[in-house]
């Protein structure tokens, strides 16, 4: 159903196997769809770029293996195609809460390095929410697109910081620490790659952005599973719930997705294959990995590989060599960053590390945590997790303890959160505005502004609101000036 990589490692190394560290063979370097991704995730990508994009578009939508329209043949029957999906998710949802009130375990995540492990591979999905209708925006005063024109508005929060999607993810990810840490596979840039593809070629791919956004914004059961086993293990689920919410069949984005379809339908011939293109587009929804994918591809063990090869070239040369492990210098380990298994198999046999019991009965985890702990700050809040989880095993980690809390703070934590979340985001106010925001692009953009004309006013708050800038306070104050003007 979707596409797959090779995996980077492998574990038929024998003392590999014994200790649960696979044998790493390369770091993922930069791919087609990261190099792609990153070249379409700028202010004004080169019509090189651009042109990439379309040929990624069609390339995907010839492929033979992406699962076939869902969409109803007729779009007349697009609203009882969407309340009976609404109605299969709520059933399987309710299925899975009746399991779990009876004693099943997470669907999900096994543990919070696992969650967290998610929340770092989905990035650069999440990073782009909504561009995929950014292209429509120049097109604003043509009033057929006001339903698409909306949700990207929506989707950009209207200007305001706590409700733009991607500064709340950027915001989710600082909190976590998930900044830092092993480089991401090339196919997890895939679905971020098609939608900014989207976003700057949508005058020739506009039927293809409308299907993508009436696929897109359908609630999906993994988003309702996703936000509750997060919420279970203390992590705010308030970017996942922000999207039941926006995306809801009645009042929300899955209904304006349906309306604009209807909207756009040619009226003057073409409208068959108008909508073969609308059902084509849906499709490319399902590039890439997808969340169950990217859940099973965890392997904790060999994330903590991956972890300790991207510290070598930080770390070779910065340790004395009075510490020995089998027969050789710290510094020795890490000048073969592909011999990390083989580091992490040694402080296992050391005692340095001491697999399947409490981290700190391991001498490694005090380097790392404690009041002497010589290595604080060498791993990211992320990257300890993943230590803190793998050292403990599969069974103790399961309870979701984090590593900087103590047993006792975490049996106290095992309780939904997300109501007391929200009652601290609605205590805190936070920046309702960028008015106040220390940045010398908002002062040198106001000030361009009142130098422009009306149309020249419109391209520049249009050209500030593009996805590699919305979420920044330029971004952010043009879009509340763009939706004063277009309400």
């Amino acid at each position: 159903m979707r596409t797959s990589t090779q995996p980077a490692y492998s574990s038929d190394d024998s003392n590999a196997q014994r200790s649960g560290v696979p044998a790493l063979r390369t770091v993922p370097s930069e791919g087609p769809f990261q190099a792609l991704h990153s070249a379409l995730h700028q202010p004004d990508p080169a019509p090189a770029a651009r042109e990439r994009g379309a040929a990624l578009l069609r390339d995907t939508l010839a492929r033979g293996d992406l699962p076939p329209a869902t969409l109803p043949e007729d779009p007349n029957e697009l609203h009882t195609w969407m309340a009976r999906n609404h109605a299969a998710v709520a059933a399987q949802y309710e299925e899975y809460l009746t399991a779990r009130r009876e004693g099943a375990g997470r669907r999900y995540f096994t543990n919070r390095a696992h969650a967290l492990y998610f929340l770092r591979a989905v990035a650069p999905t999440k990073l782009v929410d909504g561009s995929w209708l950014y292209g429509l925006l120049r097109h604003a005063r043509n009033p057929r697109l006001e339903e698409l024109v909306r949700t990207y508005l929506e989707e950009l929060g209207d200007g305001a910081p706590d409700k733009n999607h991607v500064v709340l993810y950027r915001q989710l990810m600082a909190r976590y620490g998930l900044v830092q840490g092993p480089a991401l596979a090339d196919a997890l840039h895939e679905q971020g790659a098609v939608q900014l593809a989207l976003a700057w070629n949508a005058e020739d791919f506009l039927p293809e952005v409308i299907g993508f956004n009436l696929g897109y914004e359908q609630l999906p059961l993994h988003l309702l599973i996703t936000a509750y086993e997060l919420n279970e293990l203390g992590i705010d689920p308030y970017y996942f719930t922000l999207h039941v919410t926006v995306d809801n069949a009645d009042t929300g984005h899955a209904r304006q997705a349906c309306d604009a379809v209807l909207q756009l339908l040619p009226r003057h011939g073409g409208a068959d294959a108008f909508w073969h293109r609308v059902r084509e587009g849906a499709r490319l929804g399902d590039a890439g990995l997808g969340t169950a994918r990217v859940i099973a591809d965890f392997d904790i063990a060999a994330e903590v590989v991956r972890i300790f090869q991207g510290k070598c070239g930080a770390g070779q040369g910065m340790h004395s060599d009075y510490c020995r492990v089998a027969g050789r210098s710290v510094n020795e380990w890490l000048s073969e960053p592909g011999r990390m298994d083989a580091f992490l198999e040694a402080l296992v046999h050391a005692g340095w590390i001491c697999p399947g019991r409490p981290v700190a009965e391991s001498r490694f985890w005090g380097l790392l945590q404690g009041p002497r702990a010589e290595m604080f700050g060498v791993f990211s809040p992320y990257e300890l997790q993943v230590i803190h989880d793998w050292i403990r095993g599969a069974e103790a980690s399961a309870d979701g303890q984090a590593y900087f809390e103590p047993a006792a703070a975490n049996e106290a934590r095992r309780r939904p959160t997300f109501r007391a979340l929200q009652r601290a985001r609605r205590g805190d106010p936070g920046p309702a505005s960028t008015e106040d925001v220390l940045d010398p692009d908002l002062v040198a953009f106001k000030d361009r502004l009142r130098t422009l004309d009306a149309a020249a006013q419109f391209d520049a708050l249009v050209h500030a609101m593009s996805p590699s800038e919305h979420w920044t306070p330029v971004g952010l104050y043009a879009t509340r000036r763009f939706v004063s003007a277009h309400p």
